[in-house]
């Protein structure tokens, strides 16, 4: 009798409407607001052994952080400071669970959202299998064609970007899962062009150092941009 594969399923969890998920993306990547993430029970990055980026905005949280735990950070501007972890990995503003200053949390807690790397079809994007797990079990919703079409220009992007890492002469293509999704997610709209098929890798690179640089350039209040309308 086959040995049954049921311990080896895996769960889904709903990412939501991948447009709508895109959308938040961008405005969080522009400095303007994070994403609400679906956490449910999940407190993968809370008991990660992560060091978290304090930066001078979030006074709030620092005050709230025992001294014990805030550390240098070296190579960024005065102000910035770390915040450390308990031995066993836990973030000390974890409390039974729960987060103890979520209403104050810091910038990059508000910023951080595994489901990027669901998006951009790096399984193992973080490094920490309790959070690989979430990634693995995100599922997007696609309520009209264009959610369908703008994720597959993702998954495209993401893949060209580690597959021909090399065509971007002149230019330091990310290499690690993290910038290779924020990559994706900014320059996607290149692997929307119906004549992808046409052009030269060197070509195609060329078009998301640029579309990478017109995104950065972006106002931070400036909209979802380049979108298709059908």
């Amino acid at each position: 009798m086959a040995e049954s594969s049921t311990s080896n399923m895996i769960s889904s969890i709903a990412a939501g409407p991948f447009g709508q998920w895109l959308a938040e993306t961008h405005a969080a990547l522009r400095g303007n607001g994070g994403t609400n993430v679906p956490c449910g029970d999940c407190r993968g990055c809370c008991i990660s052994s992560y060091f978290i980026p304090l930066r001078p905005q979030d006074a709030a949280a620092a005050a709230k952080v025992p001294q014990e735990f805030l550390v240098a950070a070296p190579g960024l501007a005065p102000g910035h400071r770390m915040m450390g972890y308990l031995p066993d990995g836990l973030c000390p503003m974890l409390k039974v669970g729960q987060c103890s200053i979520y209403s104050e949390r810091p910038q990059t807690c508000r910023d951080y959202d595994c489901r990027i790397f669901a998006a951009a079809g790096i399984k193992a994007g973080a490094g920490k299998e309790v959070i690989n797990r979430r990634i693995r079990e995100w599922l997007f919703t696609y309520p009209t064609q264009l959610d369908r079409r703008m994720h597959d220009a993702v998954l495209a992007a993401a893949a060209f970007i580690q597959k021909k890492n090399s065509s971007f002469q002149g230019w330091r293509a990310p290499t690690a899962p993290t910038g290779i999704a924020v990559l994706a997610v900014k320059a996607y709209t290149v692997f929307l062009d119906t004549d992808m098929q046409t052009k030269t890798d060197a070509e195609i690179a060329a078009a998301v150092i640029n579309a990478n640089r017109l995104f950065d350039a972006a106002p931070v209040d400036s909209p979802l941009a380049s979108v298709p309308s059908t």
